[in-house]
């Protein structure tokens, strides 16, 4: 039985296991000058906060309207990609694997014919049929697993966050026996190894974080986190978790290739599929396939808070901000940062 530990407070498809790998040739000095720029629209666009890492080392911070280097900012929906890292953490503990059917778990399921096939992998990749809800409250974890089916499992990406607090039920009955919650195991095999300090997280207290939008932290401890994705689970010169299990995570579906499970993934779409979730593209995070940046993946959330893990720069950018609608373009952003083009 695992100790127990304290509440906290509140690749691509077919990519192999090197996508978020060091690049040993890919080492550039930082050009500053493009940092600055890319701070300076994301500033005019809203923008609260911008830091890049390189090689694990904050290069450059900029801090604006009313933002500050230790003050703790609202992740919205990049919460969602600490879940991915915990199903990770979960399959190599062996308490679940991606493709068993949920139903292994929330009983209630196993004599509906369409929720009896929903895998894991399904749930975390926003495939599962589910509706996905509506993004204010989501519901408590055990209302999650009434949720509406709206569509075959495997056929079609929808967007929400009833999938990651029904995966938050799955978690609290397999964590069950060994009488740990599940703020506990999140903060005993993700935030504590890696040396995150949340300044809050929705229901974690009540042992049951918000998965998907309930974190706030600040720029350098979301970095972080960016950065051990980056090594592929590494932190130092410890593997806290099998990258080969965590590459699971960037691998995207036929219904959203640029979606894995909770990272966006820098790919291109077809028109139609990017017509079909055109209010993903504007308002959560979707983005153009920004060219030069390959296996870029992104934890992305409303009002344009960001976490880029750029492995081929071996670089790491947090932009916090309050832009709305269209304001704060991500290819304008990460070409600016890049040195790749100047601001309109």
């Amino acid at each position: 039985m695992p100790r127990r530990v304290p509440a906290i407070y509140p690749v691509l498809a077919g990519l192999g296991l090197l996508a978020l790998a060091p690049h040993p040739g890919a080492a550039q000095r930082p050009d500053l000058e493009a940092f600055k720029r890319a701070a300076e629209y994301s500033k005019g666009e809203r923008g609260d906060a911008v830091l890049v890492m390189v090689d694990d080392r904050i290069v450059f911070e900029d801090y604006h309207n009313g933002g500050a280097v230790n003050k703790t900012h609202l992740l919205a929906s990049g919460t969602k990609s600490f879940t991915g890292v915990m199903a990770v953490a979960a399959v190599e503990d062996g308490l679940l694997t991606f493709d068993e059917p949920v139903a292994n778990t929330i009983h209630e399921w196993r004599n509906d014919p369409q929720r009896s096939a929903i895998t894991i992998r399904q749930l975390l990749s926003l495939t599962s049929g589910l509706d996905g809800g509506p993004n204010g409250n989501p519901p408590a974890y055990g209302e999650s697993v009434t949720s509406a089916m709206k569509a075959a499992p495997g056929e079609k990406f929808q967007y929400g966050p009833n999938p990651f607090q029904l995966f938050g039920e799955v978690m609290r009955r397999k964590l069950a026996p060994q009488k740990e919650t599940v703020t506990q195991y999140m903060q005993r095999r993700v935030l504590g190894p890696i040396g995150i300090k949340t300044g809050f997280w929705r229901g974690a207290l009540q042992g049951q974080p918000q998965l998907p939008h309930g974190a706030y932290l600040t720029a350098r401890e979301w970095a972080k986190f960016g950065e051990f994705v980056r090594l592929g689970g590494k932190v130092g010169a410890k593997q806290v978790l099998p990258p080969e299990l965590l590459a699971e995570l960037f691998k995207g579906t036929s219904a959203n290739p640029a979606y894995g499970m909770t990272w966006w993934l820098n790919v291109e779409v077809t028109p139609e599929m990017r017509e079909e979730i055109r209010l993903l593209q504007v308002n959560w995070g979707g983005m153009e396939k920004v060219p030069g940046l390959e296996g870029m993946v992104t934890a992305a959330g409303a009002f344009k808070q960001r976490l880029y893990v750029i492995p081929s720069r071996r670089m790491v950018v947090v932009r916090f901000g309050n832009s709305v609608g269209k304001q704060f373009q991500d290819a304008e952003f990460l070409a600016l940062l890049t040195g790749q083009t100047s601001a309109r």
